[in-house]
């Protein structure tokens, strides 16, 4: 009686076991792709901030450059996002928000501080920003690349190349900022490590609203 109540209770159990499943991994995939748009999302005010007072400096068309490939890097969390009905970050609307009224907090990095106030102490800063931010970033994509393997490879694949080719143009930002004198930015050290501290902060909030 038991054995046949068993055999009867097997598919039942499966079904629960996939649903559970695929409950997990759409708050995986919701997670990544809310996370990963609003932090493009932040990149573009950073650099449109650097921009307007370096634009006719040196760095100008570096910035230039960063600002537009951020604006690409959006988009495509924004058409995946469609195609698979997930949730934009909660906090979109409030970083939208402090940019008209420039109230300095760190989500995203999105303040006062980082928009314009690295730009002001030189453009050494302004690339120590970039040097910064991009290595957390960097960090973060490799952490979803396991989170997704671990998850289904084969069900990604086509997220996995997208996080991937995120994760190298971060890293190549990262290096980009180092060859353009981040080192020599005043106080250096210090000033990465309060930007990254922002940064950290930001994406644990993100990921849980």
């Amino acid at each position: 009686m038991l054995h046949r109540a068993s055999l009867a209770l097997a598919p039942i159990k499966r079904c629960l076991s996939t649903s559970v499943k695929d409950a997990r991994t759409q708050a995986l995939l919701d997670r990544v792709i809310r996370v990963d748009h609003a932090g493009e999302f932040g990149a573009d005010r950073i650099y449109a901030g650097q921009l307007a007072v370096l634009g006719k400096t040196s760095v100008g068309p570096l910035i230039k450059i960063l600002l537009c490939w951020s604006i690409w890097s959006m988009m495509v969390p924004t058409f995946y996002e469609s195609e698979n009905n997930l949730s934009p970050c909660a906090l979109e609307p409030l970083v939208s928000i402090m940019k008209i009224i420039l109230v300095p907090t760190f989500f995203f990095s999105n303040f006062v501080f980082v928009w314009a106030g690295t730009a002001l102490l030189g453009k050494e800063a302004a690339m120590a920003c970039t040097v910064a931010v991009e290595d957390v970033i960097g960090d973060h994509y490799n952490n979803q690349i396991r989170e997704l393997v671990e998850d289904d490879p084969e069900k990604h694949k086509e997220l996995l190349e997208i996080v991937k080719k995120f994760r190298d143009d971060e890293l190549h930002h990262h290096d980009t900022g180092l060859k353009y004198d981040a080192e020599k930015a005043p106080f250096y050290g210090a000033l990465t490590q309060v930007i990254k501290i922002g940064c950290k902060g930001a994406i644990w909030i993100s990921e849980r609203i």
